[in-house]
């Protein structure tokens, strides 16, 4: 191996190319069995982000079943999700162009069941004994908010089309029970967000289809329900947090008891439908994923006993669990390996890998380590975040200096980071980049009191998290404090905006449709979302003054740094205006801006090109501003005022 050579930072060449990223790289989710057969989702930078629907037979031929015309998405809360089903070869999705529900048999073409209309569906299961499909409908006929209900789909009558539950602001999970004769559902209320409070409700099904009285079997205003499962014996079983964790529960014969109390997270944020961190093997044994200290861990848990024993894996991030026999299918990570769809075989404990989401194999010499950090933040309590240092087995930096930071701000905000390989992460420390990602106040897998910092706080104690995480790394010398970015999408745009008005912690930063302007977003959003602001920031219009006082746009003279934004122009959860009234104050002021907005893209990017486009702009904006030249040629950006 020869000498590394000397370089500074950020200079360094790396193999971990943007178009290397995008080319080899899918979106998995959306694991399933049909019978023997095996089915997952891949988005497809390559095709325009387009969703398709892959399967893999018992002998391991894998194929396409959706037509290259379609494109499996749902629009209901805009963020999508369980947007297709399975059952006996027949597959039923949500096309994403005019969102009607699909039927496709393996050797034929996809026929709309549901009319057309502005209407979307998610989130269905197979009525075998009716033939019907039941589903969550999120109506956009009226004036106003959309209307969401759980609705029947008569699968031979496509204009036959029954409510069978409605009144709330919102529903997920309709489940039929085994022998078809109970229904349960997870619902919630403005301003509820399914993590803060939501409400499991069962009711019995009559021959015609329609619902007996329902009956109110857990949740409230300040308890989260997640995932609820039928049991072969009838069982009932789901997710609460009504002690403060996320922890498994039974309800049975009118009776409901834990499963396995323990300080560790069994649920996640419903962001999107069709989540999960458990799946039934038998009604004696359930195979879970759980979160406890920031580390997924994979188990069995006995539904008699509460036994918990956990099962070794080679992966970090697991989620989506499902049971076929003695195999579980898994959508797994680690932080030398891509996110893949998993096969575990039970009883040799032998994993095999199915499919990864990034073709790109990359020698361990250029993968920089996470490494888990807790550090001290406002109020004398802690905060964590994944630590990556500068890693390049080419290179090494001249003595004395000392690696930029990028923190990384994550959405939601009730997301949180994780562990597994993330090569847009490794893009940075290749280059000689050190990067942090916080889990700020807020984020999920330290428990609710963790979660519920962000009540009435967020742009604030997120804010101190990351400024607070950037000053340690600096502080103890890991970091060079005068090259301190902050970058983050979504709601962690909003972090990263408000990090570079109201601290002067960073000295430059990226925003991915980021929020500026609290009063936009809160009169200007989709319904999923409208209501979010409340427990956030407070309840709009009282709080009009705290909303302007927490929005970046209104103090663009407290901004002093550099920063670039990423905008799609079909972005209906924060529109584009957030990010041009941003860029115009700034190129206003003088300071150095850069405004990369998107055609044809929605609320995150999809389209290879453009994820290329954003990778490599962001990195050319820090080299402009702290002045070092990087490595390979990149398409210039536009930067106003430097």
């Amino acid at each position: 191996m020869s000498k590394p050579k000397v370089a500074p930072y950020g200079s360094w060449k790396s193999p971990i190319t943007s178009d290397l990223i995008v080319a080899g790289s899918v979106g998995l989710g959306g694991i399933t069995w049909d019978g023997a057969d095996i089915y997952w989702l891949e988005m497809r930078p390559s095709e325009g982000g387009r969703n398709a629907i892959v399967r893999r037979t018992p002998d391991g031929k894998i194929a396409d079943c959706t037509p290259r015309d379609f494109n499996v998405r749902t629009r209901v809360h805009e963020y999508g999700g369980g947007s297709f089903a399975i059952a006996d070869g027949t597959i039923y999705f949500s096309n994403f162009a005019d969102q009607r529900i699909y039927r496709q048999t393996l050797d034929g073409q996809p026929e709309p069941i549901t009319p057309e209309g502005a209407m979307r569906y998610a989130d269905y299961i197979l009525d075998r004994e009716r033939g019907r499909l039941i589903a969550v409908r999120e109506d956009h006929r009226g004036e106003g908010e959309p209307i969401n209900t759980i609705v029947s789909i008569n699968l031979h009558n496509s204009e036959d089309i029954q409510i069978l539950v409605s009144g709330n602001d919102f529903y997920s999970n309709p489940r039929l029970s085994p022998d078809g004769k109970q229904l349960c559902w997870v619902t919630w209320n403005h301003p509820n967000m399914p993590w803060d409070g939501t409400e499991l409700w069962v009711a019995s099904v009559r021959e015609d289809g329609s619902l007996a009285k329902a009956e109110l079997i857990d949740g409230g205003p300040n308890i989260s329900i997640f995932q609820p499962e039928w049991s072969e014996d009838g069982s009932l079983y789901f997710v609460s947090d009504r002690t403060g964790w996320w922890n498994l529960y039974k309800f049975q014969q009118e009776t409901e008891m834990p499963l396995c109390e323990m300080a560790a997270e069994f649920g996640l944020p419903q962001w999107v439908f069709g989540m999960s961190t458990y799946a039934l093997a038998s009604p004696n044994e359930i195979i879970c994923t759980y979160t406890q200290n920031g580390i997924t861990c994979l188990a069995k848990l006995s539904t008699k006993t509460g036994k918990l024993e956990p099962i070794n894996t080679p992966y970090t991030s697991m989620s989506g669990p499902k049971v076929s026999g003695n195999q579980v299918l898994l959508i797994a990570g680690s932080a030398t390996t891509p996110t893949s769809v998993v096969l575990l075989d039970l009883n040799s404990g032998e994993f095999q890998v199915l499919r990864k989401s990034s073709q790109l194999e990359i020698d361990p010499g250029y993968l920089s380590e996470p490494q888990s950090v807790e550090f001290p933040t406002e109020h004398e309590l802690s905060a964590y975040g994944i630590f990556y240092p500068p890693k390049n087995q080419d290179y090494q930096a001249p003595e004395g200096e000392l690696p930029p930071l990028v923190v990384k701000s994550h959405g939601g905000p009730t997301a949180a980071a994780d562990s597994s390989l993330n090569l847009r992460i490794q893009y940075w420390t290749s280059r000689g980049f050190a990067v942090l990602d916080v889990n700020y106040g807020g984020s999920t897998g330290y428990g609710r009191q963790y979660r519920d910092r962000l009540k009435g706080q967020w742009g604030v104690v997120d804010v101190d998290d990351c400024v607070n995480g950037a000053a340690y790394l600096a502080e103890h010398g890991f970091v060079d404090e005068n090259r301190l970015c902050i970058a983050g999408g979504s709601a962690g745009g909003y972090t990263t905006l408000c990090a570079l008005t109201f601290r002067d912690r960073f000295k430059a930063g990226a925003s991915y449709y980021g929020v500026s302007d609290l009063e936009a977003l809160a009169t200007d959003t989709h319904k999923f979302e409208s209501r979010y602001l409340d427990r956030l920031i407070g309840p709009y219009p009282e709080k009009k003054e705290l909303y302007r006082q927490r929005s970046p746009i209104h103090y663009c003279d407290r901004l002093s740094c550099p920063v670039i934004f990423f905008q799609g122009l079909e972005d209906k959860i924060v529109p584009p205006n957030q990010a041009e009234m941003m860029v115009n104050a700034l190129k206003a002021k003088g300071l150095p801006v850069a405004y990369i907005a998107y055609e044809g893209e929605q609320h995150g990017f999809r389209r290879a090109e453009n994820i290329i486009r954003t990778i490599d702009g962001e990195f050319y904006f820090y080299a402009k501003v702290f002045a070092f030249e990087p490595a390979e040629d990149l398409t210039p950006v536009l930067i106003e005022n430097l």
